[in-house]
């Protein structure tokens, strides 16, 4: 909404006495030509710069936009920067806050403001990926009919969270992980006015560990030096080191978001990881989840189903294993519960691999999705009830216990499927064994090689 009283009085305070606000705050851009990092959108003729006048679209105004990326890579403030440049009205909403009503006042404030003075909305919408379906959905007659502007900012992938027609009808701006950037802005943060004003100095091994525990985000970074800065400016010193960041910062925050896209991107690196027998890859991202608070049950779920994905029976002791993990954590839970995954990790990324249970039952599915299927061989059908026998039910069917190798040459597959083979046996670990055992026993059925 329109800042409030109380809003332009903490606004005032914060232009009076700048060192009221946190220093992520101070130093935040206030030109586009300031932001660091994220050069790919601040190019001549951008949207971004579009949105803040820069150039003459002429009939063809500025579009939407939806900013996606990692926490601290800029989106507020590249969003505080159009609301400084731009001669247009800018109303800021959280969708944490907000709700339909919210929205709905500043779409009708927008269309007076255009129709009573010409003046043009732009709608600052944070963490749009936390709206509902319904709440996404009453955006779209402003953005379709440009009532207002929106720039909407997403940690999450907006292809699961944002709905499709909003996704239509905006421009998808991706930002990147800041890398040395963070370092100049460290840099300047040190020396800046509106900094820390040359107080204090950052000598290169807690840069550099400052830099690892920001990981890429810029607010994360400057909230660190602000924190060291202060416990060394009460210590009486003038020099960060590190021992007074590493007591200040505790630790590294897990750059991963449980209930985000994160999630499966870190999920998926554990299960490639093990399907490549890289058990030190596995047990990192097994570490992030663990750390991120991911729940033990997800973990082993993912497990289980890999130990018949990619292992099977080159190692038929891993699904076992998957499984006993499985049940153990549900008992224990964390802390000890870590115990069990890292074990059950381990033998999994270690195992064998083969993945030909995985394109057996795959191969068998595509086909009867194409229709091949047939009806069951008579001599195989139920012959338990009254009148089976007349219908040529179970006639004919040979008991393999009956005979001394336990294997009948009879048709088992229907008549379009006989000579159908899915099942392709490695010979890595165990399933060497099984990939004898099916060579002998299709020939013993005879069925003809397909």
């Amino acid at each position: 909404m329109e800042p409030d009283l109380f809003t332009a009085a903490a606004e005032e305070r914060q232009e009076k006495d700048p060192a009221a606000s946190p220093l992520a705050v101070r130093m935040r851009p206030r030109t586009l030509d300031e932001v660091v990092g994220q050069q790919h959108l601040l190019k001549p003729g951008s949207p971004l710069r579009r949105l803040v006048g820069e150039g003459n679209g002429g009939p063809a105004g500025p579009s939407s936009v939806i900013l996606w990326g990692p926490p601290g890579t800029g989106k507020t403030t590249l969003a505080y920067v159009v609301s400084k440049a731009t001669d247009k009205r800018f109303v800021e909403l959280s969708a944490i806050t907000a709700g339909v009503k919210e929205v709905r006042a500043v779409i009708d404030g927008a269309r007076r403001a255009t129709g009573g003075f010409g003046k043009e909305t732009v709608l600052f919408l944070d963490e749009i990926h936390r709206f509902s379906k319904a709440q996404q959905d009453s955006l779209l007659p402003a953005v379709e009919n440009r009532w207002v502007t929106l720039i909407a900012a997403t940690t999450e992938n907006p292809y699961f969270s944002v709905i499709s027609p909003l996704l239509s009808r905006s421009l998808l701006l991706t930002l990147e992980p800041l890398t040395d950037d963070v370092r100049g802005l460290l840099r300047r943060a040190l020396s800046d006015e509106r900094g820390l004003k040359g107080a204090v100095t950052l000598p290169e091994d807690t840069e550099e560990h400052l830099l690892r525990i920001a990981g890429g985000d810029a607010r994360r970074a400057l909230t660190a030096l602000e924190a060291a800065a202060g416990a060394a400016l009460d210590q009486g010193e003038r020099e960060i080191s590190l021992r007074t960041l590493e007591q200040t910062v505790d630790r590294a925050a897990v750059k991963y978001d449980r209930d985000g896209d994160q999630h499966y991107d870190v999920a998926s690196a554990l299960i490639k990881s093990i399907r490549g027998s890289d058990v030190d890859a596995a047990l990192h991202y097994l570490a992030r989840m663990i750390e991120a608070g991911e729940d033990p049950r997800f973990i082993a779920r993912r497990l289980m189903i890999s130990a018949s994905e990619d292992i099977g029976l080159a190692d038929p002791n891993a699904l076992p294993i998957a499984v006993a993990a499985a049940q153990a954590v549900a008992m224990i839970g964390f802390p000890e519960a870590a115990l069990t995954l890292s074990h059950a990790t381990i033998a999994l990324a270690l195992a064998p691999k083969s993945n030909s249970a995985t394109t057996a039952i795959g191969a068998a599915m595509e086909d009867v999705r194409k229709g091949l299927a047939g009806p069951v061989p008579p001599h195989l059908r139920d012959g338990h009830y009254k009148g089976a026998a007349k219908l040529g039910h179970a006639q004919g069917y040979v008991y393999p216990h009956d005979l001394p190798e336990g294997i009948a040459q009879q048709q088992y597959a229907p008549d379009a499927l006989k000579d159908r083979e899915y099942y392709t046996p490695s010979r890595h670990g165990a399933e060497a064994r099984y990939a004898d055992a099916v060579e002998w026993t299709r020939k013993h059925l005879g069925r003809k090689r397909s």
